[in-house]
């Protein structure tokens, strides 16, 4: 008895032996969680129960258990790795056609296959929520994960809705000679400023503007006229006679006795522009914007724009991608202009260690782990997302090695029990 006894002990040493291996060799793998050997005794047992004086019968190991505590996070600077701070996985699926994941891991080492999908190094599929537009605001669909896909995309344009001027009008200027305004006659305006707008299809456009004073007539007075790829354009959007009449319309500026703007209040609204009448091979969405000239002063120094802006932008192409916090995953591109692709999907179980281990440092659901709850990042519980670092092995080497020497030594000692028993057993086998 004694010998299986020993056994038990021989073996439970070995099986504490090879956890605290396993450790120390997955001591630089990413993601990985240590692992502790988790023993119970034995006793033989009867209809009466374990006698009072029952020494036992060995000792069996009763689980292998990981311990989810958080590894250290090295920053890499590589934008596709991504580490969980705090609780949670990342979900995983494991083809293109993926709703719903079926592989968790803690080892944030993505990268782009050939079609452009973010995959782990064993080739399954980062899911993530699904964008409800193009924008932020507009939220994700939190029931809806699909693997995240960034090859081939380009940025879509935005048309020009507003236009904004930051400018000093010089109050010593007079009415300029000539009249109407003719952008080929410098002789028509005191001052002019241009900026590039953008139609529905990313088209650039011209949008060029003359002042004119009408000093010292009406002091402190001028005019505006918006012109469009080199075309008179009226309030109402629409192209004002050419040669030019007269009979353009334009914006009114006042000014106070301090140079201060007055008049108008409020961006102006130009009407449509269809687009055949600024080039009649286009075929888009008419062009409508408002102009905002609240940031004009006169003043007497010589005219000087201090800023034009805009909100439209054209086509651009992929420069890369960007994910924050939050597990926003953007997609950035040339024209400036930034998408959400999906929001990373954060998986938690109410008993981690009941996850069955799968091996790549993934793991996969059982009935111990209870059911997946899946998540944003960094709502409730769910950890935070950190990209550009990964998550380091858990496992502390040097209580590894303390481990090593004691596991060392307790399949020393069960050994050396054998080692007696044999010489027991010899000793009785030899008395004559």
């Amino acid at each position: 008895m004694s010998f299986v006894t020993a056994i038990s002990g021989l073996n439970a040493a070995a099986t504490n032996l090879a956890v605290t291996g396993n450790n120390i060799a997955n001591a630089n793998t990413t993601g990985f969680k240590q692992s502790r050997a988790e023993f119970a005794d034995v006793y033989a047992s009867s209809l009466s129960g374990v006698s009072t004086t029952q020494p036992g019968s060995g000792v069996r190991v009763t689980n292998v258990a990981q311990q989810f505590t958080q590894g250290n996070i090295n920053v890499t600077g590589n934008n596709l790795d991504l580490a969980i701070i705090g609780e949670g996985f990342f979900s995983l699926g494991t083809d293109a056609t993926s709703d719903r994941p079926s592989i968790y891991t803690r080892s944030g080492e993505f990268k782009l296959d050939k079609d452009g999908y973010v995959v782990n190094n064993q080739g399954n599929f980062l899911l993530t929520f699904k964008p409800n537009g193009t924008t932020v605001e507009e939220g994700f669909s939190t029931g809806v994960m699909q693997p995240l896909q960034v090859n081939g995309l380009q940025g879509a344009p935005q048309a020009t809705t507003s236009i904004g001027i930051s400018a000093n009008l010089q109050s010593t200027q007079t009415a300029p000679a000539n009249s109407p305004v003719d952008p080929a006659d410098p002789n028509s305006f005191n001052h002019m400023s241009s900026l590039t707008v953008y139609d529905s299809q990313g088209n650039s456009h011209i949008v060029e503007t003359y002042y004119v004073t009408q000093s010292p007539t009406t002091p402190n007075t001028w005019s505006a006229y918006v012109f469009v790829d080199d075309k008179p354009i009226n309030l109402d959007g629409s192209v004002a006679p050419e040669p030019l009449d007269g009979t353009q319309t334009s914006v009114t500026m006042t000014f106070d006795t301090s140079g201060k703007l007055t008049s108008p209040v409020g961006p102006t609204t130009y009407g449509a522009i269809t687009s055949t009448d600024l080039n009649p091979t286009l075929n888009v969405e008419p062009l409508a914007f408002t102009f905002d000239f609240a940031n004009t002063s006169q003043y007497n120094s010589v005219f000087s724009v201090n800023k034009l802006s805009q909100d439209g932008f054209p086509t651009g192409n992929l420069t890369g991608i960007s994910i924050s916090d939050d597990g926003i995953v953007f997609a950035n591109y040339s024209n400036g202009n930034s998408e959400p692709l999906g929001m990373v999907a954060i998986t938690r179980f109410a008993n981690p260690q009941g996850l069955n281990k799968a091996g790549d440092t993934t793991w996969t659901q059982s009935s111990a782990s209870g059911e997946s709850l899946t998540g944003e990042p960094g709502k409730g519980s769910n950890g935070t997302v950190k990209s550009g670092a990964l998550e380091a092995s858990n496992v502390d080497l040097s209580e590894q090695l303390v481990h090593l020497i004691i596991d060392q030594q307790a399949y020393q000692a069960n050994a050396q029990t054998i080692s007696t028993e044999n010489t027991i057993t010899q000793t009785i086998l030899n008395i004559r």
